[in-house]
């Protein structure tokens, strides 16, 4: 059975919303490490449609020493959406109809990690869904007051710590997977 990881770049105040407006300052080789390690041992992306088309606009064109782009434009990728047209970027997979039941089979089937970026309302689903298996969270040290929030207040999540790990421009790691797991 494969797992699915939420894996967000977050603001103490649980902003995820454009990092790439946010999160530069604080990049630093740790960080970097961390990112193509969890890329490296995933196998699939799962996306909803405003993050699916802001990472297909952005990576087609990149170019890497350590593989990061070619993994990223060569695995498979899944994209939640009921509006998206037939997606473009090498690899990926639309899922438009009962997206959770086709979730779950693809949870069921052989294979690597899942990884899930941005994406905040197909993490609302996947929380209704009791479908997440673990949470990486790279906690930005500064309070943004507005912009979309990783969890909205809609759900009771219990989760456990597995890990903690601080980075040197003040970026921490962790790591939690729900509480019935632990």
């Amino acid at each position: 059975m494969r797992k699915i990881i939420v894996t967000e770049f977050i603001t103490l105040d649980n902003v995820i919303e454009a990092p790439h407006e946010w999160s530069f300052p604080y990049w630093d080789d740790g960080v970097a490490a961390f990112k193509l390690e969890e890329l490296m041992d995933s196998d699939a992306l799962l996306l909803g449609r405003i993050t699916y088309k802001g990472f297909a606009d952005a990576w087609p064109e990149r170019e890497d020493e350590t593989g990061f782009a070619e993994k990223m434009n060569n695995m498979k990728k899944y994209v939640v959406s009921t509006t998206l047209g037939k997606p473009e970027w090498n690899n990926s997979v639309l899922l438009k109809e009962h997206a959770m039941e086709e979730i779950t089979k693809i949870k069921a089937e052989e294979g690597g990690n899942i990884l899930v970026a941005g994406s905040g309302e197909l993490i609302s689903s996947l929380i209704e869904n009791d479908l997440i298996d673990e949470y990486r969270l790279l906690v930005y040290p500064l309070v943004l007051g507005k912009g979309k929030k990783l969890f909205n207040g809609k759900h009771h999540v219990e989760l456990h710590l597995t890990e903690e790990r601080r980075f040197e421009k003040g970026v921490a790691l962790l790591r939690y997977v729900p509480a019935r797991t632990a």
